[in-house]
């Protein structure tokens, strides 16, 4: 299956797996605003389907404007208080209050948050024209009710190239001087991707990029099952099935990265200090203890076991 496909193909195949799954759906670079770095359509989607009221609000104070008030507030937010907070907590805007993201309810039992959450609008978007300056695009870039928080960058060692090559890519042709899109903080994780293996960097700073292994592990080592082990498709395949799913990105936003903030006063409005984002083993052992926490009761004792440097 794998020698059919180019890097091309590669990309179209991760994005057509994401929309057949019914949670994302496949939107236009040319709906892109690269000013505000947004994806308009399906912000104003998601708060009128959600905050219908609010939104009558604001039209009521702001008229006709109303749409593009809506939008650059978001954008400037987001460059002075970074996407993480502005998603975990409310917008205000001429005495309106917006929600930007409904997370997973912790239960079933109120199905007006579960009806929210089935609201938040994912879109996908490949080859992205992010650039103020130039024609660079990313290959996909991932949006939370037009929002970006995943960028990722696609390699097939069939054409020649690898992750290695897409680290280098973020490193060498993704800096953020002069490109609001690439400040950190706006969007909350880059992806070197390729169908073997997956790594993950929270900050691109040219190159003193860092970059740290996304993978499931394989036979008490590093790297992923291989497709021999699958039987189909690829070995990195678990990243846009599961982690880059409805359920587990937004948990991963609600719950598991984290700001650490840097000492002293922000520097031109913008964040300072680092994001981290968990781990595949890292997310997936804490999902399971909940689990079994839940079906146990209280009062147990659970032990994790993993190998040295896993991020325990």
């Amino acid at each position: 299956m794998m020698a059919k496909h180019t890097e091309y193909n590669f990309e179209k195949e991760i994005v057509k797996q994401m929309v057949d799954s019914g949670e994302w759906r496949e939107g236009s670079d040319n709906k892109y605003d690269v000013n505000r770095c947004l994806y308009p359509d399906a912000l104003h989607e998601f708060i009128r389907a959600t905050q219908f009221e609010e939104w009558e609000k604001l039209k009521s104070a702001r008229g006709d404007q109303a749409a593009s008030s809506l939008e650059m507030q978001v954008s400037q937010e987001i460059t002075q208080r970074g996407t993480l907070d502005v998603l975990r907590n409310d917008l205000e805007l001429f005495g309106c209050r917006f929600r930007l993201a409904y997370f997973p309810p912790s239960s079933s039992r109120n199905p007006d948050l579960v009806a929210k959450f089935k609201a938040n609008v994912l879109t996908v978007v490949r080859q992205v024209h992010y650039s103020v300056r130039n024609r660079n695009s990313i290959d996909l870039v991932l949006f939370v009710n037009g929002i970006p928080i995943i960028t990722s960058e696609l390699k097939n060692p069939l054409t020649g190239q690898d992750f290695l090559d897409a680290v280098r890519q973020y490193r060498v042709d993704r800096s953020p001087k002069g490109e609001p899109f690439l400040q950190f903080g706006r969007c909350l994780a880059h992806f070197a991707v390729d169908p073997n293996v997956v790594q993950v960097s929270t900050k691109l700073e040219g190159p003193d990029t860092f970059f740290i292994p996304f993978n499931r592990g394989y036979d008490g080592g590093a790297g992923n099952p291989p497709v021999s082990v699958l039987d189909s498709g690829y070995s990195t395949q678990y990243l846009w099935r599961d982690t880059w799913s409805r359920h587990t990105l937004l948990d991963i936003i609600q719950h598991f990265l984290m700001h650490e903030k840097a000492k002293g006063r922000r520097k031109l409005g913008r964040m300072l200090g680092k994001l981290i984002f968990p781990r595949w083993h890292q997310h997936r052992s804490v999902d399971q203890l909940v689990a079994q926490a839940a079906s146990d009761g209280a009062g147990h004792k659970y032990l994790v076991q993993h190998s040295a440097g896993s991020g325990k």
